[in-house]
């Protein structure tokens, strides 16, 4: 249980943490799969402000110390943000501790089985598109330079292989001999539906990924093939 202690000092508030990925994904859905934790989360985000500890426990029936533990645990999922409050209006000596509030955060959280990244493919495509509107240069030639650059930034991120890299974004990386093949596209409708675009992104965005790891044994290649990603890591000619 967690019980406030009146003599404590209120800790500062934490920024959001940025979103680790397809795990903690998951990890947020199974915390909202508790009914009274479900309940707690619906109540904060319909309201118009921050919610109190003492607001959520009455609004539901609860106990406080059964709401102030599911809603540390949201927060903790950053399935909701804390903020801190003096509600009395007054501040200086005299004015009290702020009360620990909690309300919606930014975090999206989406969970799909294969994994899939529309929304990074939705950006490469937008960004694309804008730079061509003004500068007149060919929109696929533009998104590939994007990919590529956008790949070689994944690259930075502290991946300690290209094989870490690929299945930290759900590609399912295999080894084929000393290629390796990748068992998901994580753009797969997209690629389905608008091919040599979406192939071709993905391409660059890989061939990125292998410059930035200066990753000079393997190369990119397209190689599409049933139940796998059209791209392929193949060892170069001087590997």
């Amino acid at each position: 249980m967690f019980v406030d202690h009146p003599n404590e000092a209120p800790q500062a508030p934490q920024a959001p943490q940025a979103p680790k990925g397809p795990q903690s994904d998951v990890s947020a859905v199974a915390a909202l799969d508790e009914p009274t934790r479900r309940r707690l989360y619906d109540h904060v985000v319909r309201q118009s402000g921050p919610v109190s500890r003492d607001e959520a426990a009455a609004a539901l029936g609860l106990a406080r110390q059964t709401a102030a533990f599911h809603l540390d645990r949201l927060a903790d999922e950053a399935l909701l943000d804390v903020v801190y409050e003096r509600r009395s209006g007054r501040t200086g000596p005299g004015a009290g501790r702020p009360a620990k509030l909690y309300k919606r955060s930014a975090k999206q959280v989406t969970v799909s089985l294969p994994e899939r990244h529309y929304e990074l493919a939705g950006k490469l495509l937008a960004q694309a598109m804008e730079e061509a509107e003004t500068t007149g240069e060919p929109v696929r030639a533009v998104l590939h330079r994007k990919a590529r650059t956008h790949g070689a930034r994944l690259a930075v991120q502290g991946a300690p292989s290209v094989f870490d890299l690929l299945e930290r974004y759900g590609f399912e990386p295999r080894f084929d001999g000393e290629a390796i093949v990748l068992g998901n596209c994580p753009f797969h409708e997209l690629a389905r539906e608008h091919t040599q675009t979406v192939c071709g992104m993905n391409l660059h965005l890989l061939g990125g990924v292998l410059e930035g790891l200066d990753e000079g044994t393997l190369q990119a290649c397209l190689a599409p093939s049933p139940g796998h990603c059209c791209v392929r890591l193949e060892p170069t000619a001087a590997a």
